[in-house]
């Protein structure tokens, strides 16, 4: 089963200094069909205008992933980690028992655009904890890098939860295929740029929520971005 959901079917919030799209329900944007896919439960794509940001806030038992896009956004949490995020680096925050922390964009003429992910954990109460990856381009272009896993393989952020996280940039010729246990669900979205995913054609923002397939072939791409999640639970 491959169900697409088009970019403008997103909850969408203006806040004025925050303009964010909900591919799940979130906040003030609630849908029952969209609360969640499998233990995927928030995907925002959000764009933070210059010198603004989220104050402190505070987080318990999720997986929380930012993969920027572009501009930079500033971490400080009571970890006492103090961090700049840049385009290409992937960051996770295992909440567990309870974290505060606050995202900044510290910029005075460019706006941050980027991509804030919960995952359910497989494990509570945990210590919170953070790591921060720097991911080359060339590890994406014409194929899918593994950016997130339980086991942190390679160059990927270990994740306290039954899921895998591959980002991939594709144009023209490049394609690339990701088997899949057709036991378990998946969810493909597209950053920027179009793509073709088994045969379906996605443009920037839309998704496929994906159940029962063996496995995905990617491409025919114009400057494509995407995020790709295997999900266990």
């Amino acid at each position: 089963m491959l169900v697409l959901r088009k970019s403008q079917e997103r909850g969408f919030a203006d806040h004025g200094w925050l303009k964010s799209f909900h591919s799940f329900s979130f906040a003030g944007y609630h849908d029952p069909q969209f609360m969640g896919w499998g233990n995927l439960r928030v995907i925002n794509e959000d764009r933070v205008a210059a010198g603004m940001g989220f104050g402190k806030h505070s987080h318990r038992n999720m997986e929380i992933i930012s993969y920027v896009l572009s501009g930079e956004l500033a971490h400080e949490d009571s970890m006492g980690n103090v961090k700049g995020i840049p385009p290409g680096d992937v960051q996770r925050m295992s909440a567990g028992t309870g974290v505060t922390h606050s995202e900044f964009n510290h910029a005075k003429d460019q706006t941050t655009h980027f991509l804030q992910i919960w995952i359910q954990p497989n494990i509570m109460e945990i210590q919170p904890s953070y790591e921060q990856k720097s991911i080359p381009i060339s590890d994406k272009q014409g194929k899918l890098c593994l950016i997130a896993s339980p086991d942190g393989a390679g160059n990927a952020v270990k994740i306290h939860s039954d899921a895998r996280i591959y980002a991939g940039l594709f144009d023209g010729s490049q394609s690339q295929q990701l088997k899949l246990d057709p036991n378990h669900k998946a969810y493909a979205h597209l950053v920027r740029g179009s793509l073709d995913i088994n045969g379906i054609s996605l443009s920037g923002g839309d998704a496929l929520l994906i159940e029962g397939e063996s496995k995905l072939t990617i491409g025919n791409g114009k400057n494509a971005e995407v995020l790709v999640f295997e999900l266990y639970q």
